[in-house]
């Protein structure tokens, strides 16, 4: 830590604190995160995760608008690893069900899968784009239960036709729900455009395998019309966020920190 000045508190995590810092190496802007860590337990298993999942990244399970941070010079960062899963496409292995913030959370892990793919962070980009359009969470449950019947009752109550494999899954005998039909997405997100709707549509939808890929999204007329896709050079650029510079030194630093884990 003797590398880093503290310059203010950025946030907060379900794991921890984040805090602005510059490395005095190279006078760049840092986040430094401050995790909790009980002697008598040793380091949580969700801090070696992140940790797993910084070094070998290839894919992430916590996709939410929080997540997204755009630099000063546009470029968008994915952040917190706290929630992610290292995913080997090559190998059929188990994954844990409990991936992604609730409100971002595919339907196939509020059921207790535990054999997903990648689908699982199409449906948070769809519910993000959904988010951006209407300014406001598209599935604001505050339990896992209350947030299953959202979609539910959004999208209309699925069955084998539309989700095969749907009554295999771990969870899907432990609670049942009153039939519902889907409603219009015209309906869900009026202000926004058929593009849009279109692109938005075939992401949320209950079966993962016919989710659109990544690859497929970049496709769609939502990219290929007005209003275009925004080059880097032509982004906005945000002054730096004003913060009041610490004076601390090191030793008030470790203090104030207790124990630190970067």
């Amino acid at each position: 830590m003797n590398n880093y000045k503290l310059l203010g508190r950025a946030g907060e995590g379900a794991h921890g604190f984040v805090f602005k810092g510059k490395d005095l190496r190279n006078e760049s802007i840092v986040a430094l995160k401050k995790i909790t860590v009980n002697p008598n337990l040793g380091i949580p298993k969700s801090v070696m995760r992140e940790i797993c999942a910084l070094r070998v990244l290839k894919y992430k399970n916590d996709l939410k608008p929080a997540n997204l941070l755009i630099s000063r010079k546009g470029i968008l960062k994915i952040a917190d690893f706290g929630l992610a899963r290292i995913y080997d496409i090559d190998k059929s292995r188990l994954y844990s069900h409990q991936v992604a913030t609730r409100w971002y959370r595919a339907p196939e892990l509020l059921y207790g899968s535990r054999s997903y793919t990648l689908s699982v962070d199409i449906w948070s980009v769809g519910c993000i784009i959904a988010e951006m359009i209407s300014r406001q969470p598209l599935f604001p449950g505050e339990t896992d239960i209350e947030q299953l019947a959202i979609v539910l009752s959004t999208l209309g109550t699925p069955n084998e036709r539309v989700w095969p494999g749907l009554t295999q899954l771990p969870d899907y005998n432990k609670i049942a729900f009153s039939p519902s039909v889907p409603k219009s997405w015209s309906i869900i997100l009026p202000m926004a455009d058929d593009a849009t709707l279109q692109l938005i549509s075939k992401m949320l939808i209950y079966d993962g395998n016919k989710r659109l890929s990544s690859k497929e999204a970049l496709q769609q007329n939502f990219f290929r019309e007005k209003p275009f896709p925004c080059k880097l050079s032509e982004m906005p650029r945000v002054e730096e966020a004003k913060i009041e510079d610490s004076s601390w030194d090191f030793r008030e630093f470790e203090e104030f920190f207790g124990r630190i884990n970067c």
